[in-house]
């Protein structure tokens, strides 16, 4: 059976010839559109004589760079239009590119006319042509254009580093204030109970003793009870004042309420800190608070109990260190007074 005249009638795929290329019409739009191109990117084009190293054709912009008119500039060299060491320079890397006969980039920094001068120029070197003849291109971009840019860009960065920087400062101080009284820049009842459990945990794992001092404003004396509101309110800002200025960054101090102050000694035992607060009472008891022009004095009752010596749990502590507390207060005040040191009982 003859299966030819069954077979499908497929039509057939042919490739498609490719256009002829006409090179003069092709060396027609290169020249058109190197040119624009060039002189959009602001750069200089020069074509010169590979071997003599005159020039035959210039751009516009390199023409009026060398000081001269693009009709002027052909059968013209560089030592005709430049001075001597900058001719010795773009010489010398011509003769680079030759030597190697392939793209070459170059920089040349230099001053003229008393400007300063950083371009990068590419040289191409063309084929020699049919009487042997070469030609040297070359594409000359100012680089203090780009740089100007890059310095803006830079500038740009910086500003908003610097942005963010004072951003998350602002992050930062707006979460301090959140957790600060007002009034005296101390921190909150809140945060302050974090802190104290939190060196519970890290004195139970270190196995290492710190402090915590119960602080009260003694009753006024009977002039500053006569000032009433204001001048008790100076008095909480001055001993603000004074607690801070007195405390380590690893210390923490608080505002529990209207007339009460807690403040957490980290890594110091019982006798440490009655020192420290010893000092820090005188300096209350000699301070002067000036309201209107009136000087004004306050003293203070602190209590003072350390973990684990005379307590063995934060509640323990708060107890004890209150306990002390009312001790001196009982005392009459402007006293520092101990918790009592707990013995355990070995059978």
């Amino acid at each position: 059976m003859d299966l030819s005249s069954h077979r499908p009638n497929h039509p057939t795929s042919t490739v498609p010839t490719p256009p002829t290329i006409d090179p003069a019409a092709l060396e027609a739009a290169l020249a058109l559109v190197l040119p624009a191109l060039a002189e959009r990117q602001g750069a200089m084009l020069a074509v010169k004589d590979a071997q003599s190293g005159s020039y035959l054709w210039a751009n516009e912009r390199m023409a009026q760079w060398l000081g001269v008119s693009p009709d002027e500039l052909p059968g013209r060299a560089d030592a005709d239009l430049l001075d001597a060491p900058l001719v010795t320079t773009l010489r010398a890397a011509e003769h680079t590119a030759l030597a190697q006969g392939q793209p070459l980039t170059s920089e040349h920094r230099f001053e003229r006319d008393g400007e300063k001068h950083d371009y990068r120029v590419l040289r191409l070197l063309t084929p020699p042509s049919a009487d042997g003849r070469r030609l040297l291109c070359s594409v000359w971009t100012d680089q203090a254009v780009q740089k100007a840019k890059d310095a803006q860009l830079r500038a740009a960065l910086e500003q908003l580093e610097q942005l963010q920087r004072n951003i998350e400062t602002l992050r930062r101080e707006l979460q301090d204030h959140s957790l600060r009284d007002t009034r005296t820049g101390l921190y909150t009842r809140a945060h302050f109970d974090d802190q104290l459990r939190r060196e519970v945990d890290l004195s139970t794992r270190e196995h290492r003793e710190f402090a915590l001092v119960a602080i009260a404003v003694d009753p006024p004396s009977p002039r500053v009870a006569e000032l009433g509101a204001p001048a008790h309110t100076r008095i909480v800002e001055t001993l603000g004042r004074l607690l801070r200025g007195n405390t380590r960054a690893m210390d923490a101090s608080c505002r529990v309420d209207d007339r009460r102050f807690a403040v957490l000694l980290s890594g110091v035992g019982l006798a440490t800190a009655h020192a420290r607060v010893e000092s820090l009472r005188r300096e209350c008891a000699t301070q002067i608070v000036v309201l209107d022009g009136e000087e004004l004095r306050f003293t203070v009752s602190m209590g003072v109990a350390s973990y684990p010596h005379t307590a063995h749990s934060q509640e323990e502590l708060r107890e004890a260190c209150d306990a002390a507390l009312a001790e001196a207060q009982r005392r009459g005040g402007n006293v520092v007074t101990l918790a009592g040191i707990r013995f355990e009982r070995v059978d």
